[in-house]
């Protein structure tokens, strides 16, 4: 204390000069006055507010111990460099002088020590700082105040330190005070932060204090400084102590009685800082300025690791709510009126990032219930900074899924208030929240379109139960009117409410009004765009630019759809004046067409034949594209696009990508994923220029052409980063935890590809895995595979896609899309296949562990996990060995994403996990026979994984220890043989009728399978029916059954019975091509099959042989004939097991004789079918005959050879034998004669018909009118058309030299025993129902007197006529062409309109000339069909009441 001077006259000097010390002068004193207690209290509280006020507490020492004890200065003890203190110095000491000294003073030593203690805090707080505002110690001070906090701890322990005193101490010197030593005291325990706060005479003050300070420390962490760790424990330990003081459950702030100082204080420091956060905000803060830095670090204290130490207790939540109110609350400056019109720049992607990102750390703690709760109680009762309110609401919608559901239930009931009460404030308040969560998109709310349509658009609407509520709503509407955007005036207008008609004229007002605003603003409602973006901010749209928006969307919606778009069909309609002036030209602009016509010409030709494009303007588009075809170096110049147009947007999204995916390997950044891909989804709509609402681009069904799946070059780029994006963050999320660990970061990105960019994604899909499957690599598959589940997740929100045609009509949903795009084919086909069902069932195993089946079920289609099981077992013996109990393996994730990833071991890990084999016994994912046999069917053996041996040996280990023995509940046989057989027959059937087993070039075939591939399962079929026909009952002949015949006819007869039946070429193709592979299987097959293995006396027509009858009567007739004949294979099959079965028999020859006589009557075609093919059949079955029997051959066959060998003669220049009997067979074996003759030779030849008998000329006549249809109906006729038309008018011309009647055969019926049971049995229907054609074709040769000699011509001629008006007048032209859709061409007869012509005039002509007996049933023949052509019917109507006598125009007719 050597500085402390008092004056002279009382400097206690002595007589000498001396200065006297302090002792001294009060001993001097003590000496002098007596002894008061009174006075010597007041003399030590005296002292020892002199010791606080103004003593160096080291002077005073220096004075009290004199000379020797400037060794116990405490400037040197806390010294750490100086050895003196070490050496020769403790605490223990200096607390012992403490104590003498304090003693002598008569003070308290924890007075006096407090007081030594905040003075040397002070002298280490005022040593040079780094910064203007310090709140941080430098490493020298920091190592002071470390051993001064030791000396200030031993006291502590040992009584001798009042907190109290030092407390006030300490705030005599708050300015030179550093936060960090207040850290350290708190810290180390001299003195806690709430003892030093409630010390402090002035709240306020040390409020002020303490928000100075932080703010200080936030800019110093956020400045990367030295000492960052240190700075980061203080602001968390300060905030945890603000936050659980200040929000402790038993703390009322508004109590008023002696309030705590320490819970005020923490809150009034805390709200102190958010509102400098939230002002700064308002104020525009510059990036990387000190103000935002502060902001910045401040937000992060909301995050978990700072409040980590009470975030098990109630205050954070506590806090987190009042800081919610506060930041809804805090300056409300702003009206209603001015959020309806600034809300716009309000959304998520616009809100500052700070203040999303402290909405998404709120989010945190408080649930989506609690938040939505929370927003509504404050509207209810504070006002509130719109801004604010309403960007919360963006976050809310964008960062929780089921925040929509929450915010429509609470708008719900605010307009029910609203209308129940005329509350304009829950009307306002609705409206904004609507507005604001419509801003974000469809993926996180409906658009305000939609919700208005469906509030108001309906008598279900808020506004429909009164008057009172009607007035309510366009009051709202017209106030609203002066600050809305056009964006929702042009919703009102478009979609206006329901208004009941009396009340009508507050509707016109309303639009009126709305109109009127509009046009001030210099917008029309008629230029508006088809597919404006209602939630867009900028500015509404040229309407040439919107124009062409509109037409780049409606040919995207046409492509994905296949249909002109419900939008533009309505604007042809209603909005009609935008439509033709814009839309239409835009659509129609001029350019070089291209070769293979575009989604855009399609679109356009579509539009057109909807009449929905005026002819005229139609023509001149034609003519400027014919004129741009001759200038390409002009149009190419016109259609060049600025490269730079397109790369900015794609730029940022990349840039966006990339800050996701940096933020997958950071937990820290966890909270900040959502708001990410919040910015990815806005960057993917500007890359793709989608600025319309998803919602609208009515994709109910999403149109894919997966043979040629096709995108444009910015959709591709676009898609491709998406896709590259997803895997990457994959393989970084997969690298820090599993799947079921990683968040949703997956699902929140999937649904960036869930609304208008999802065709395109599913395209690019389908070219990644069915074209290019097996050059992705591991990481690509695994990224995919789980792209794959996510889409599953979200089924239910998805479209379904439309695979095109040959596909089945119904839609595929998502899921199934995949396993359609999986093909098994080739050898790297099914590795592909492997890994990729590898990995989406071990991402969905492990995402979804925790959850149920269903879960797993919904994400994954069932295919796909009967792909992997067919893929196991194919590939991997040791799978199809039955597992135990101790096989049961675990799932891990890890392995399959490292590089070296073995997915073999993968595979078979999966195989034996406990939850896979319990999801196998769900019925509808195990693998069934019939699965299995649709799987391997598609195998292309040259490129199969598997040898020929390995696939034989799998292929048997399938069928017969597999499949066989299962139960049918568990997809099996049951041991059924004859069941596994039906089941393969079927899976072959239905192989061949899909697109799968066909090449889709324009030369390909239908040959058996496309392929032949499928010969290994057609090996598996002929042992298996080769086993049955071992089975069969030993007392039973072999091959018989007497009750039923094969169950391959059962099985054809089903299929068939479920076919489309009719004439239109679709079903007759589809039933031709069924047959074809009846006919192929049946060859392959013993030739048992068709007629049995024996024939017996009893029962010599077996169950088979009429099944087999039946099927060539029925069916092979009309698909499998030709001309007449059934193809030489399965003829020759026919007799070749003709003859095995009757060679078992006691009398093969009348066995054989019997069954061919039967065929005469029950199946005809078989016969003529033999005597086409004779020459090559002939010899075979007599070499069959002869090792058996030495007897000729049954005399049937011989009537085979016998009218062969008569055809053969009746061409050749010698004489002509007799023709045998039965006629009909010798005139079928001259029919196919005639056709192998050349055509110069036909007419010499048959002029030999005039010896022959007249039977013989009918049944001849009959198989030429076969044959000339043939020739025009079959591609590969080898007759000729004009050959055949001669060889008709030549049998027709000696018909009517003999007089012989041939008009029968035009009129054929079951009924007629002679001709139309035989002859309807051999032709086929195809060919019967065209003989209206033959009859006219053969008018000019008929006979001129042919209509007067017989009186059924007129009545056969106008019946031909009316059957050839019904095949082509009445619009039917499916049954005018062949089953091949080839065009009907009568060569020499023109067009069949011309053909119809010389019909109609023939008759015109010769009904005046027919005697009135002719006219007898014509009537009948009007009755139904006489409306077909009205002149011909009056004509017969007419000449029937008055035709002449017959004896005055024909000679008696005396034969």
């Amino acid at each position: 204390m050597a500085g402390l001077r008092v004056p002279n006259a009382a400097s206690g000097q002595g007589p000498g000069g001396r200065r006297r010390s302090w002792a001294e002068l009060l001993a001097g004193r003590l000496k002098r006055q007596k002894y008061n207690p009174e006075r010597a209290q007041k003399l030590k509280d005296s002292a020892v507010r002199l010791l606080r006020s103004h003593q160096d507490l080291t002077a005073l020492l220096l004075e009290v111990e004199g000379p020797p004890c400037k060794k116990l200065s405490l400037s040197k003890l806390i010294d750490c460099d100086s050895s003196e203190a070490c050496a020769n110095h403790s605490s223990s000491f200096i607390g012992s002088a403490l104590q003498d000294q304090a003693s002598r003073l008569g003070v308290p030593v924890g007075v006096l020590s407090a007081g030594m203690v905040a003075s040397s805090v002070g002298q280490v707080c005022t040593a040079a700082a780094e910064t203007s505002h310090p709140v941080l110690l430098t490493v020298e001070q920091r190592k002071k105040l470390s051993s001064l906090l030791e000396f200030a701890q031993y006291l502590l322990a040992h009584s001798m330190f009042s907190r109290l005193s030092f407390c006030q101490e300490l705030w005599k010197i708050q300015n030179s005070l550093l936060l960090e030593v207040v850290w350290h005291l708190h810290v180390q325990g001299i003195v806690s932060l709430e003892e030093l706060l409630e010390s402090h005479p002035d709240m306020r003050a040390v409020g002020a204090w303490l928000f100075r300070n932080l703010c200080c420390l936030c800019e110093q962490i956020e400045a990367s400084c030295q000492h960052a760790d240190v700075a980061r424990a203080m602001l968390s330990d300060f905030v945890q102590m603000f936050v659980l003081r200040g929000f402790q459950r038993n703390s009322d702030l508004r109590r008023t009685v002696e309030p705590e100082k320490m819970p005020q204080v923490a809150v009034d420091v805390l709200q102190r800082m958010l509102i400098f956060a939230l002002d700064a905000l308002a104020a525009g803060v510059q990036e990387e300025s000190s103000t935002h830095k502060t902001v910045r670090c401040w937000f992060g204290v909301f995050s978990g690791h700072m409040l980590g130490g009470v975030i098990s207790t109630a205050s954070p939540k506590r806090f987190f709510s009042h800081t919610l109110t506060q930041i809804l609350t805090h300056s409300p400056l702003l009206k209603a009126s001015d959020a309806v019109q600034m809300q716009r720049e309000w959304s998520f992607a616009r809100t500052h990032p700070l203040l999303t990102a402290l909405y998404r750390r709120l989010f945190v703690i408080l649930s989506p219930e609690e938040l939505v709760g929370h927003l509504q109680e404050v509207l209810e009762t504070q006002e509130v900074h719109w801004q604010r309110v309403l960007s919360f609401v963006s976050a809310l919608v964008v960062c929780f899924p089921e925040a929509q559901q929450l915010l429509e239930d609470w708008v719900a009931r605010l307009m029910a208030q609203a209308f129940e009460s005329c509350q304009l404030d829950s009307m306002v308040t609705a409206f904004l929240v609507v507005r604001q969560a419509a801003l974000e998109g469809p993926s996180a709310f409906q658009s305000y379109a939609d919700w208005f349509k469906a509030s108001f658009g309906s008598t279900r609407g808020y506004h429909g139960c009164s008057k009172k509520a009607l007035v309510f709503l366009f009051t709202f509407l017209s106030d609203l009117v002066p600050f809305e955007s056009p964006r929702y005036l042009q919703v009102h207008i478009l979609h206006p409410p329901l208004v009941p008609s009396k009340y009508r004229s507050l509707l016109t007002d309303y639009i009126s009004l709305a109109k009127t605003r509009l046009a001030d603003l210099k917008v029309s409602i008629e230029s508006m765009g088809l597919y404006e973006d209602l939630s867009s901010a900028g500015d509404i749209t040229e309407p040439h630019s919107q124009a062409l928006q509109d037409v780049e969307k409606a040919v995207m919606v046409f492509e994905h759809t296949g249909k002109i778009p419900v939008t533009v069909m309505e604007a042809s309609i209603f909005r009609r004046p935008y439509y033709v002036s814009h839309f239409l030209p835009a659509l129609l602009t001029p350019r070089v067409l291209p070769k293979v016509p575009d989604s855009r010409v399609a679109f356009i030709e579509s539009l057109k034949r909807a009449d929905k494009i005026p002819p005229s303007l139609y023509s001149t588009y034609c003519q400027a594209c014919s004129a741009a075809e001759e200038k390409p170096e002009d149009a190419a110049l016109g259609v060049r696009a600025e490269p730079s147009s397109a790369e900015e947007p794609l730029e940022q999204l990349t840039a966006a990508l990339g800050e996701l995916r940096a933020s997958m390997t950071d937990p820290s950044q966890s909270d900040v994923i959502s708001a990410q891909v919040a910015v990815i989804s806005e960057r993917l709509r500007a890359a793709l220029g989608h600025n319309e609402d998803d919602s609208s681009t009515e994709i109910s069904k999403i149109q894919l052409s997966i043979n040629a799946p096709r995108l444009e070059p910015r959709e591709y780029t676009a898609v491709d980063l998406l896709l590259t994006s997803f895997c990457q963050n994959l393989m970084a999320a997969s690298s820090v935890a599993p799947p079921e660990r990683q968040g949703p970061w997956a699902t929140l990105f999937m649904r960036t590809m869930c609304g208008r960019v999802l065709p395109a994604v599913l395209t690019r899909l389908c070219q990644l895995l069915h074209h290019q499957g097996p050059s992705l690599s591991a990481p690509h598959v695994l990224g995919l595979a789980a792209l794959a589940v996510h889409l599953g997740e979200s089924r239910s929100a998805l479209p379904e896609v439309d695979v095109g045609p040959p596909a089945p009509d119904a839609g595929l949903p998502v899921p199934a899309l995949f396993d359609s795009l999986l093909t098994c084919r080739t050898r790297d086909s099914l590795l592909f296949c492997l890994k990729f069902c590898t990995a989406a069932i071990s991402y969905s195993l492990c995402k979804f562990s925790s959850q149920s089946r269903d879960i797993l079920r919904s994400c994954l289609s069932p295919g796909l996990i009967k792909k992997f099981q067919f893929l196991v077992f194919r590939l991997f013996s040791e799978a199809r060995q039955p597992l135990s109990q101790e096989d049961a393996a675990s799932l891990s994730w890890r392995p399959l994403y490292l590089p070296s990833a073995d997915w073999q071991r993968a595979a078979l890990s999966l195989w034996t996990h406990t939850t896979f084999r319990e999801l196998l016994k769900e019925e509808d994912v195990h693998l069934t026979y019939q699965d299995w046999l649709h799987l391997e069917l598609e195998i292309k053996p040259e490129a199969d994984a598997l040898s020929d041996t390995e696939r034989q040996d799998f292929h048997q280990w399938a069928i017969y220890e597999h499949f066989l023995p299962k139960s049918s509940a568990s997809g099996g046989c049951d041991g059924d043989l004859e069941a596994a057989c039906t089941i393969l027959v079927n899976a072959l059937m239905d192989f061949h009728q899909s697109s799968r087993s066909y090449d889709h070039s324009e030369n390909s075939d239908l040959v058996f399978g496309g392929r032949t591939g499928n010969e290994d399962i057609i090996s598996r079929l002929q042992e298996m029916v080769a086993d049955l026909e071992l089975q069969q009952d030993p007392s039973v002949p072999l091959g018989h059954t007497p009750s039923q015949g094969h169950f391959l006819f059962g099985i054809f007869g089903r299929r068939l019975q479920a076919l489309t039946s009719g004439w239109n070429v679709a079903a007759s193709l589809q039933r031709q091509r069924e047959l074809l592979m009846y006919k192929r299987i049946l060859l392959r097959l013993p030739s048992s099959v068709l007629c049995g293995s024996s024939f017996q006396a009893e029962q010599p027509i077996t169950a088979r042989c009429k099944q087999f009858f039946h099927l060539v009567n029925s069916e092979m007739r009309n698909f499998c004939s030709h001309g007449g004949a059934l193809t030489q294979d399965i003829t020759a099959h026919f007799f070749r097991g003709l003859l095995n079965a009757c060679l078992r028999s006691r009398d093969p020859s009348l066995m054989v004789d019997f069954i061919l006589a039967k065929c005469q009557t029950k199946c005809p075609l078989i016969l003529t079918s033999a005597l086409l093919w004779w020459p090559s059949l002939e010899p075979v079955l007599l070499c069959q005959w002869r090792r058996r029997c030495q007897s000729p051959l049954p005399r049937e066959l011989q009537k085979l050879q016998e009218g062969r060998q008569f055809a053969s003669d009746f061409l050749s220049p010698d004489a002509a034998s007799p023709a045998p009997n039965p006629a009909w067979l010798s005139a079928a074996a001259l029919h196919f004669a005639i056709q192998q003759v050349r055509e110069e030779n036909v007419r010499k030849q048959l002029t030999k018909l005039d010896c022959e008998r007249e039977e013989l000329l009918v049944f001849l006549f009959f198989f030429s009118l076969m044959g000339l249809l043939s020739s025009h109906l079959t591609s590969n006729s080898a007759t000729d058309p004009s050959k055949a038309l001669d060889v008709c008018a030549a049998v027709l011309e000696c018909l009517e030299k003999r007089k012989i009647s041939w008009l029968a055969l035009f009129q054929l019926t079951e009924s007629d025993l002679r001709l139309g049971r035989l002859l309807l049995r051999v032709a086929p229907d195809q060919h019967t129902r065209l003989l209206p054609f033959t009859f006219y074709s053969l008018l000019s040769y008929f006979h001129d007197d042919a209509a007067i000699r017989e009186e059924a011509f007129l009545h056969v001629a106008v019946d031909m006529y009316l059957r050839l008006v019904q095949l082509f007048v009445a619009g039917d032209t499916s049954t005018v062409s062949p089953p091949a859709g080839r065009s009907l061409e009568l060569q020499g007869q023109g067009n069949p309109v011309e053909l119809i012509t010389k019909a109609r005039l023939f008759l015109l002509q010769l009904i005046p000339r027919c005697p009135k007996k002719s006219f007898s049933h014509i009537a009948e023949l009007l009755a139904d069909r006489g409306d077909c052509d009205p002149e011909v019917s009056t004509a017969l109507r007419s000449w029937q009441q008055a035709a002449p006598d017959a004896d005055l125009y024909q000679e008696p007719h005396l034969f």
